[in-house]
Formats: structure tokens, sequence, C-alpha cells
């Protein structure tokens, strides 16, 4: 089983793109359709759905949060298991595991009290009005309790992906997406509970693929696995290391959240709870094109970590090029959607004519510029992957926070209206595409000065 990771660092670069891009798109696809579940089914509630999915819409920056503090960890130890793997530390490996575990418990728990204590003043805070409240409150209370249930089975459906299993992966990820969309119906409309009822099954299909998860890290014969000594131990040193290569997601997180909670109140302002709900619907139909990006990010990031451990800089940057060329067509795909097949999409969540005709125009405005994004997340995850932390954490603040903030403050007040929040995206990402344009070509000038085998370091990387 030691050797199965060394395929990373012989294998032809195209070849290995396929093997884990492909099993990491259809499960961040699938996971986009696993969020998108919720939405299709809670719009179409008699008499509610629209006010139903605009609660639900009110919910995504606390999710949002809960989803930063998981990369945080998750993505950290995933990075470091990949590049330890690379250099044949498998003993270190499975500490890294080991504390990945216990640091998702700890941050799970206390998010999920915090939440739970202070979960109506937090929703408010979030754009919810006295019609959307309640809706918003009875999905995410289920959704807290669960919280780090979520945490854990994310962090190490990750983990399994970087460690040579990205079949595995894909497949627990399928699980839950098909379970969920089996139970949802059953749970909301059979069962009659509502948008509870979405939010419990979400739960239940993720505490399903979270115990096969366990069991699969607990067999001590992998090369990698969960050291039962000093399981529930947090090694210090390990952690500040993950959390600091993690902190670049985290913040890119942290940062939508905050971008949400400024979309809400600016929607809430110029439009109404309707405008938020249609910009809950673009959201989702936009996130299925950027999860296929991640799942290219997924597919790179164990190829682009172990190389670099292993001294192949010559892979990196022939992994980079292919993974950006890749996630460009796909963003351009997603472009022609939005702006010829709008009608169509958002009708798949709603039958409410003027929900939909904000929604129609939020999505044909919002992915104007939608082309770019691909190239520059790749270049924001390249960086990360390096651990080249403190470049990975600006350019994932230029697109979701530094540029994007300030465009949706003034542009709506200009404007008038709330189209001047749509059309803050696409001046946002083009200002994002340039700055991570001008990081792009250093490094690649960089690497490519370095010869297969010498020292990283003197290149200032942080690995």
């Amino acid at each position: 089983m030691a050797a199965i990771p060394t395929e990373l660092g012989t294998k032809k670069i195209s070849t290995l793109i396929k093997e884990y891009a492909i099993p990491g798109i259809i499960a961040m696809t699938a996971s986009s359709l696993y969020n998108m579940v919720d939405s299709i089914f809670i719009g179409h509630i008699p008499e509610v759905g629209s006010l139903a999915i605009s609660g639900l819409a009110v919910t995504f920056p606390l999710m949002n949060i809960s989803t930063a503090l998981g990369t945080l960890v998750g993505v950290g130890a995933a990075t470091m298991i990949s590049v330890l793997l690379g250099q044949k530390n498998y003993k270190v490996a499975n500490k890294v595991l080991a504390n990945e575990v216990t640091l998702n418990i700890l941050i799970g728990v206390f998010f999920t009290v915090f939440t739970l204590l202070f979960m109506d003043p937090i929703l408010r805070f979030f754009g919810a009005s006295d019609n959307t409240l309640p809706f918003a409150r009875q999905y995410m209370v289920i959704i807290a309790l669960g919280n780090t249930v979520t945490h854990l089975y994310f962090g190490l459906n990750s983990v399994i992906r970087s460690s040579g299993n990205p079949r595995l992966a894909m497949g627990l990820t399928l699980f839950t997406v098909t379970s969920n969309a089996i139970l949802d119906p059953v749970f909301i409309y059979v069962l009659g509970l509502g948008i509870q009822g979405a939010a419990i099954a979400t739960i239940l299909c993720q505490i399903l693929a979270l115990a096969y998860s366990l069991r699969y890290f607990m067999d001590e014969e992998k090369f990698l696995h969960i050291p039962r000594k000093g399981f529930f131990r947090v090694d210090w040193k390990i952690a500040k290391d993950s959390l600091a290569i993690g902190l670049g997601p985290f913040l890119m997180n942290l940062a939508s959240c905050i971008v949400v909670l400024f979309i809400n109140n600016r929607l809430l302002k110029y439009g109404g709870d309707l405008a938020i709900g249609a910009y809950g619907i673009v959201n989702r139909l936009s996130f299925l094109f950027v999860m296929i990006v991640m799942g290219f990010n997924q597919g790179m990031q164990p190829i682009a970590g172990y190389n670099f451990g292993a001294r192949q800089y010559s892979r990196v940057r022939e992994v980079y090029v292919k993974t950006a060329l890749w996630a460009t067509l796909v963003c351009t795909f997603g472009f022609v959607v939005s702006e010829f097949l709008s009608a169509g999409a958002v009708s798949i969540f709603t039958s409410d004519p003027d929900l939909k005709a904000l929604a129609v125009k939020g999505l044909r405005c919002m992915n104007i510029a939608f082309p770019i994004i691909g190239f520059q997340m790749v270049t924001t995850n390249l960086f990360q992957c390096l651990g080249m932390v403190r470049k990975s954490i600006f350019l994932s603040l230029t697109r979701q926070l530094i540029f994007l903030v300030p465009c949706v403050w003034f542009l709506p007040a200009v404007l008038g209206s709330e189209v001047g929040v749509w059309y803050s995206f696409p001046v946002s990402d083009s200002l994002a595409a340039v700055t991570t344009g001008i990081f792009a070509i250093d490094l690649l000038k960089k690497l490519g000065h370095l010869r297969d085998g010498e020292d990283p370091k003197i290149l200032g990387s942080q690995i």
C-alpha cells in the first residue's frame, strides 16, 4: 500500500489529471447538486416556496462560516499529507490525520454551541426579515446540530482523495447526493416536515458517509490511518503548520460570508425578500460551475503537492497550466448557460413569475465575466498547494472581498436598484483576474529557473 502515492511523481500529467480531477469533478459537482437539491425541493413547497427559498438564502453566510472553519482544518491537513507522502514520511502523515479529526471535533462543537445560543440575532444580521426568519431558523438549527459531522465528513473526504483514492472520495459524495435526493421529498412532503425535513435528510446522509470514512481510516494495515495511541492529543506544531496552510481557503470562505452579508443587506434594501431569494437561486447555479473548477483544483492539489515535495518542478508547472486551461473552458460554458439558457435554469428552482424574473436578470448580469474566474481560482489554489500561504490568502481575498465588497456597497447606490449588486461581480472578477495574472507570471518564471531536484527554499517557499 505504501507505494500507491508514487504514481503522482511518475505517471503522465494528463493521465493523472484525468484520474484525479474527474473523480474530483464528479464529487464536487455532486456536492453542488447536494446543496441544490434542498433549494429545488424547498422552492416548490406549496404556498411558502418563495419565502422559504429566501429564508434558505439567508442561511448561506452562516453555512459559509461553518465551511470556512472546516476548510481551515481539512484543506491544510490534506495539503500537508500530500507533501508528506511525496517525501515518504508516513509516520508524520498519520499524525496530521489524527490532528485533523481532533481539531474538527473541537471546532465543530464550539461552532454548534455558539450558533444555537445566538441563532436569531445572527440570522437577522445576515438579512433575515420577519417573513423569512422562521424558515431560516428551522433549517439552520438542524444544520448546526449536525455541524461536527459535516466538518469531519468533508475533512476526511479530502484526505481520502489526497492519499491516492479519489474514486472512493467520489463514491462517498455520490452516495450522499443520491440518498439526499431520495430522502428530501420523503421528509419534506411525505412526513410534512417542510424545510426542517431538508436539513434532517442532509445531516443523516452525512452521518452514514462519515461512519464509513472513519472505518476506512481505522484500518492500521493502510499506509495512512488514524493512530490509536494518542488519538485525542493535539500536536500543536502540526496544528500550527496545518492551520497556516488552510488559512487561505479559510479566509476565502470567510470573505464569502462577509460578501453575502453585504449582498443580502443591499438586496433587502433595494429589492426586498424576493431579491434575496433570487440571489439564492443565482448563487446555486453559478456555484455549480465553480464547484467543477474546484474539482479540477482537488485533482491538481495532490499532484502539485506531491511533485513539489519530490522537487519535480517541471511537473508542477505542467499540471498547473493544463488545469487552468480546463477550468477556463468550464467557466466559459457557465457563461453561455447564464446568458442564453438562464430562464430554463431558473425554472428548476421556482415557478413564481416575480422571483423567476429577478433571478434571470441577476444571472445574466452577474456572470458576464465568468470565463476568467477559472484561471483565478486555479492560480490561487496553486499557491496554496506549494505552501505559499500569504500569496494564496491575498489572491483569495481579492475576488471575494477586496474588490467585491466596495462594488456591492457603491454600485447599487449609484444605479438606484439591485442591478448594481449584480454588476459588482463582473467588475470585481476582472480586477482580481488582472492581479492574479501578475502573480502567476512571477511564479512561473521562478519555477522555470529551478531544475528538478533543487532546494525550493531559494524561492522563499514556506514548505
